[in-house]
């Protein structure tokens, strides 16, 4: 149980990740993901990456400067701009919908303008999962200068797209559907350089 734990990466660049189990009986037409982040990197980095044989960027989320994140699904993606962060916890979900190709973006607690992405596309079951790095083949393929650097927490994944109460209660760590991945409840496994460690703050 992780409850008020995260994983501290520690070097910049860095070559360590954390490889999460999920159990995905079947492909995914909706899903949700959620995490919250504490880093002062400026450049571009890997926060929650999801490969299947076929494709390396099957779900990605992805920072490529400080006022920007990107949402890929099936190798495409859609672009959010934010304010700058402004050094504090930032927590992020991303959802999106086979039927309609619509991807919903939160950014603590605040939806973003919808965008289209990917309709009618299927996201394959077969994953490798990895916080920390981007892969560019499956579980592995890293570019060090894409790693991220800081502190992660709150890691879930949904294989539905959650409601906009659900949305705000993943922000305030209310309680939460059952997940595929969740935080309570994390099989993980820890590779080169990050810790696991209380949290500093709320």
């Amino acid at each position: 149980d992780l409850y008020r734990k995260v994983f501290v990466f520690r070097k910049d660049p860095s070559d360590a990740y954390v490889v999460l189990r999920a159990r995905l009986e079947q492909p995914l037409l909706n899903f949700t993901v959620c995490l919250r982040s504490y880093t002062d990197l400026t450049r571009p980095h890997s926060l929650f990456s999801y490969a299947t044989k076929a494709q390396d960027n099957e779900i990605l989320l992805f920072k490529p400067k400080p006022e920007e994140y990107r949402f890929y699904v099936g190798g495409k993606f859609v672009t959010f701009r934010v304010p700058e962060g402004r050094g504090d916890w930032e927590h992020v979900c991303a959802s999106w919908e086979s039927a309609t190709g619509i991807a919903e973006f939160w950014l603590n607690g605040k939806p973003w303008p919808r965008k289209g992405l990917q309709r009618g596309y299927t996201v394959a079951a077969t994953a490798a999962i990895l916080l920390g790095q981007e892969q560019d083949s499956f579980g592995g393929g890293f570019d060090l200068y894409n790693s991220f650097s800081g502190e992660l927490t709150d890691v879930y994944l949904w294989d539905t797209g959650l409601s906009p109460d659900k949305m705000r209660a993943a922000f305030l760590s209310l309680r939460l559907p059952p997940a595929l991945l969740a935080w309570k409840s994390l099989s993980y496994e820890l590779k080169g350089d990050v810790v696991v460690k209380p949290r500093l703050r709320e």
